[in-house]
């Protein structure tokens, strides 16, 4: 018995030992991260979120918001210089994500995030911005237009997730974490280690089937996924859209702006005709526009085609009426 205790306390030892070093690597990790890409923009404080922002250019109003995982850097590193000369561009990193946070004990649940960015329109004085979102960021906007119509002019989605799937996919399941101790636990052990080893084949999966950019892990923002806080958000994110993408698509046809959608059609991440073809399908006015050898990152990989279609939707809300009409 004396034996056995004595591995066991042996063991227990190791374990902690293990586990302080890999909480060491990644706050180390994090702040090389963050010393590397610091806060490129502005903050602002909206319904207890601190908002990280870029506001740039001049023009008719657009926000542009990223997916799960990533930040504001997805945009800037092909977008931003293709649309600010025509138009004042607002990239936000969304609550929890990039270095904007969530309101304390605040929820990631997809409503909460549109309602803050209802809150980001207000405050910076946006009139009727088109809403150019990304991946994720298309959940979030098309709960922006349901629940807050009257802040907006239209929605260019760009290879946006818009119906839940069947099963969490193969790349997403080391972030499918239910419990907060489990997640913040993984967060601070094995999710740097585990983000390294895996990048090749996530930035495959993400960017396929073109090459990843040689300048994705500066420009595009790609080191900031290495930090304990990044995981978490993307985690929490995940488990917030399973959940809300359930219930969405039976709204889709209540949508009253004007509904864009863009994708490649090699995306190796998201269908096209499910999470494309499936909205249109259910939201009278709608389209949809397909890149033929495109894959998921085309605001990285064809961001003349998205810049193209990001200013045609701009025009076309521009057009709308700011008033329904009356039928008499």
């Amino acid at each position: 018995m004396i034996v056995i205790a004595w591995i066991a306390g042996f063991g227990l030892a190791a374990v902690v030992v293990i586990a302080g070093a890999l909480a060491i690597f990644a706050a180390w990790t994090a702040r090389r991260v963050e010393k590397a890409l610091p806060p490129r923009g502005d903050f602002i404080e909206v319904d207890g979120a601190r908002i990280h922002y870029l506001d740039e250019g001049s023009g008719p109003p657009l926000v542009l918001i990223h997916g799960l995982g990533g930040q504001m850097h997805n945009f800037t590193h092909s977008l931003l210089d293709r649309l600010k000369h025509n138009h004042r561009v607002v990239i936000l990193d969304r609550p929890g994500c990039g270095y904007s946070t969530r309101p304390r004990n605040g929820s990631a649940a997809l409503g909460a995030q549109a309602k803050i960015i209802a809150g980001l329109i207000d405050k910076l004085g946006l009139d009727r911005p088109l809403i150019v979102r990304h991946s994720l960021g298309g959940a979030i906007a098309l709960l922006l237009a349901l629940e807050h119509p009257e802040k907006i002019g239209g929605l260019a989605l760009l290879a946006p997730a818009t119906h839940a799937g069947k099963a969490v996919p193969p790349l997403f399941r080391g972030i499918y974490v239910r419990s907060n101790f489990r997640r913040r636990l993984v967060a601070w052990t094995l999710a740097i280690p585990m983000s390294i080893t895996n990048r090749e084949l996530v930035l495959g999966t993400v960017f396929g089937p073109g090459a990843v950019p040689a300048d994705f892990a500066i420009k595009g923002g790609g080191l900031l996924t290495l930090r304990p806080r990044s995981y978490i958000a993307a985690s929490t994110d995940l488990i917030a859209a399973i959940e809300d993408l359930q219930h969405m698509p039976a709204r889709y046809g209540d949508l009253t702006v004007p509904v864009g959608v863009l994708f490649g059609k090699n995306d190796l991440l998201l269908d096209h005709a499910v999470h494309g073809g499936g909205l249109v399908e259910k939201c009278p006015g709608a389209h949809i526009e397909l890149i033929e050898d495109g894959g998921h990152m085309i605001i990285i990989t064809a961001a003349d085609h998205c810049a193209d279609f990001i200013a045609r939707m701009a025009r076309r809300s521009i057009a709308q009426p700011t008033e329904p009409e009356l039928v008499a």
